[in-house]
């Protein structure tokens, strides 16, 4: 099955030429912005793997897109970052009001996806959609007050934190994802439950590898250029890993140079990188993606289902911790 033109084609079937035009305008915007589909994929994967897509399947992989692309509205916002996948952001194009209330209307349509589920499991579904929601937004809080921790309160601790964060913000709905396809074609709840933590390790490999191509990337290839996390100071798992192996005196180099607002962005990633270098970053963060990839094979290993199309899953996991961008 061509999944990217049955989400593309169910995602052209919805009517977005509405009134007001300035709150349905940017819904359609975002959604034709492309991206890898990643998650919507997931949920008719995961169908495939115990059955076939339905029409179930289709509006549980409609609410996930709808749902992700909202977050991404919001998240836009209070970043106040400019671009989103090569195009300017809707809070950028229209303004924050407009970006904020599109992004409530996005939310609403992604529950509306979800009351097209069969009643059989139409309540379970709304049940892991509710649960996911409150779980993205807990992540996003975190990772808010992870930004506003000082660097001299980061300790050892802050790295398990920063896991947690990202656990919550991108893995879960990844994993819910999958969780959802399953139970669309009926599959057994141990099944679901190990999908899910396939999803959840896939996930967390999947940021951390976000992280790495941010400095260590192709950046004809990553489609943005490289070290913005550095200019802008972010807790990444590379920041946290330098400052947890460095000696007090290249923790004290490192951030003066996060500090430093007057040097050239080229030369604050360039030295920020060579410390990265010197501690063996690069290594420590390319282990925990493979640790966190093979955590997540491991739990599919456990999951009954098409041989064929679990090993597209397999091949999915072993692609995105390779993946150049």
């Amino acid at each position: 099955m061509d999944y990217i033109s049955h989400i593309q084609q169910a995602l052209d079937s919805l009517d977005w030429k509405r009134q007001p035009l300035n709150l349905y305008g940017p819904i359609a915007y975002a959604l034709q912005s492309g991206g890898k589909r990643l998650r919507p994929q997931l949920v008719l994967m995961a169908a495939d793997l115990f059955g076939q897509v339905n029409t179930d399947t289709t509006a549980a992989a409609l609410a996930i897109e709808i749902f992700h692309n909202f977050t991404l509205l919001h998240d836009d916002v209070m970043d106040n970052a400019p671009t989103r996948r090569g195009r300017p952001t809707v809070h950028y194009r229209w303004d924050d009001n407009t970006a904020i209330l599109s992004g409530d209307q996005m939310l609403i349509e992604a529950y509306k996806q979800i009351s097209y589920i069969s009643s059989q499991c139409q309540s379970e579904a709304l049940s892991l959609l509710n649960k996911v929601a409150t779980e993205v937004c807990e992540g996003q809080q975190m990772d808010m007050d992870l930004e506003r921790l000082s660097y001299d309160k980061v300790d050892g601790e802050t790295l398990g934190t920063y896991i947690e964060m990202i656990r919550l913000k991108t893995s879960v709905l990844l994993a819910t994802a999958l969780q959802l396809g399953a139970l669309t074609v009926g599959a057994p709840s141990d099944d679901c439950s190990n999908l899910y933590d396939f999803g959840i390790n896939l996930g967390i490999s999947f940021q951390i590898e976000d992280d790495m191509l941010d400095v260590y990337g192709e950046e004809q290839v990553f489609g943005k250029t490289l070290g913005g996390d550095i200019c802008a100071g972010k807790k990444t798992y590379l920041l946290l890993t330098a400052l947890a192996r460095a000696d007090w005196k290249t923790r004290k180099q490192l951030l003066d140079l996060l500090h430093d607002d007057e040097l050239a962005k080229e030369k604050k990633v360039k030295e920020v990188k060579a410390i990265y270098d010197s501690l063996s970053v690069r290594n420590v963060t390319g282990d925990a993606i493979k640790t966190y990839t093979q955590k997540a094979l491991s739990a599919l290993q456990k999951v009954n289902g098409k041989p064929q199309e679990k090993q597209q899953l397999i091949s999915l996991a072993l692609q995105l911790e390779q993946r150049q961008h």
